[in-house]
């Protein structure tokens, strides 16, 4: 995980109390309960049946705000992998959706503040389910102001041929080079997300293929005890006497 020490906790927050996005901390909330800053986090959570919790990350105007998610198993009866996510802008309005077990909702920030995201499980009535997170913002600059620091640059670059550039040549080369950093390890996170549902998807198939192994092994034991005891009564024959002969 990049980025400074992570002394954040999540926030819990019940069905009746997400429906409040801020723009500001409330003062119930201490610094703990809300995610600051540009960095990003990703972590897995349990929701309960028909359970709902949400989440609140500061995210500044201009910036790139991205929520991947992956549902990484299921348990209880007539289980549905679906999830439904929802991200609310700082004053309410809805900028993004999902309904699936994989998704990944990402858009530019208009406005200053927190970003709400909420997931919930309304398609399991009767199951909990385990997903696995992964979110943040990144800055990207905009074609204005490409072009706007393309004129300055021209600009210095006229008025300064003389001096060296190479510390600025370094500087936009390690940006560059933090920012394929900081997105091939967002591909990275998202591919081990695949692979820990998939591990999960072969536990439980492992588990089936055994139980439906030992039944079966029960049946044809079963099945061959009665054939044999059927075989002996065929043959099953009483002993005569002098008193007691076989009748026609």
């Amino acid at each position: 995980m990049l980025g400074g020490a992570f002394f954040l906790v999540l926030l819990l927050v019940p069905r009746h109390g997400s429906g409040g996005v801020m723009k500001d901390p409330q003062p119930g909330f201490s610094d703990q309960d809300l995610f600051w800053g540009a960095d990003q986090y990703d972590f897995a959570i349990v929701l309960r049946a028909s359970g709902l919790e949400c989440f609140w990350h500061m995210a500044h105007q201009g910036e790139q705000f991205y929520f991947n998610y992956m549902v990484q198993w299921v348990t209880g009866v007539a289980n549905d992998r679906h999830l439904a996510v929802t991200v609310n802008s700082p004053s309410g309005y809805l900028v993004g959706q999902a309904d699936e077990a994989t998704g990944e909702i990402k858009f530019e920030t208009k406005e200053t503040g927190f970003y709400q995201m909420c997931l919930s499980n309304f398609h399991n009535r009767f199951g909990s389910l385990q997903v696995f997170l992964n979110f943040g913002v990144y800055y990207e600059d905009s074609e204005h102001e490409k072009k706007q620091k393309e004129k300055e640059n021209q600009k210095k670059e006229e008025d300064m041929k003389n001096l060296n550039n190479t510390l600025s040549t370094i500087e936009e080369s390690s940006l560059k080079l933090q920012s394929y950093v900081f997105h091939m390890w967002r591909h990275y996170n998202f591919a081990r997300m695949r692979q820990g549902a998939d591990y999960y998807i072969l536990l439980s198939n492992s588990t089936y293929v055994s139980y439906w192994s030992a039944a079966l092994s029960v049946v044809i034991i079963l099945s061959g005890y009665l054939q044999l005891f059927s075989l002996k009564r065929l043959f099953n024959s009483k002993t005569t006497t002098e008193t007691e002969k076989p009748r026609c």
